[in-house]
């Protein structure tokens, strides 16, 4: 960690514009959050296509879109590309792409775990995404037309503050140090 304020890089691959919301979002809340307030945590959200050097932060957020069961291309290559770097810093991943109640599909990606031993990733989460028929092509819509897929925005924004809360708390625990306990006197 820095020795003044951590910094965070949020970054995502997004194909109509949800995911990069979402990473806005967790940005923002990472640094509104009551742990990274106190620690002085800075958060930016930066699309993967920019192609962010994570070597230039504290930690990083790695967030891609997911469809047909894996994450895009641009977020897979970025994992490849930096995962030394990554591997030196905490890194949390971002899966956004279930939609519905249930969240359809259920199962988690399956590039998730490869990428999360890939760079050493402390946790993965999956969050429900949106799906705007308005946003896809032909060949898209026919094929979540098939498939019955629910349609909307089933983003959960208090769920994702809820996880920018704990990360907040992991960082601010890494560059403040882990809090002590009080000194009892001897009875």
């Amino acid at each position: 960690m820095s020795a003044d304020r951590p910094h965070v890089l949020v970054t995502a691959a997004s194909k109509h514009g949800a995911t990069t919301e979402m990473a806005e979002h967790l940005a923002r809340s990472l640094q509104e959050s009551a742990a990274g307030r106190r620690c002085g945590l800075v958060a930016v959200s930066v699309p993967i296509e920019q192609r962010p050097d994570p070597s230039q932060y504290d930690a990083v957020v790695l967030a891609s879109a997911v469809y047909a069961g894996r994450w895009l291309e641009p977020a897979r290559h970025y994992a490849g590309e930096h995962a030394a770097a990554l591997r030196a810093r905490p890194v949390w991943l971002l899966s956004s792409g279930p939609v519905g109640e249930p969240p359809f599909p259920a199962d988690e990606p399956h590039d998730a775990e490869p990428l999360r031993s890939l760079v050493g990733a402390r946790a993965h989460r999956v969050f429900s995404g949106r799906l705007d028929k308005h946003l896809l092509g032909i060949g898209a819509r026919a094929v979540v037309t098939a498939m019955r897929a629910p349609v909307g925005d089933f983003r959960d924004w208090d769920a994702l503050r809820a996880w920018a809360d704990e990360i907040a708390e992991e960082l601010a625990v890494l560059a403040l140090g882990t809090p002590q306990a009080p000194v009892r006197s001897p009875s």
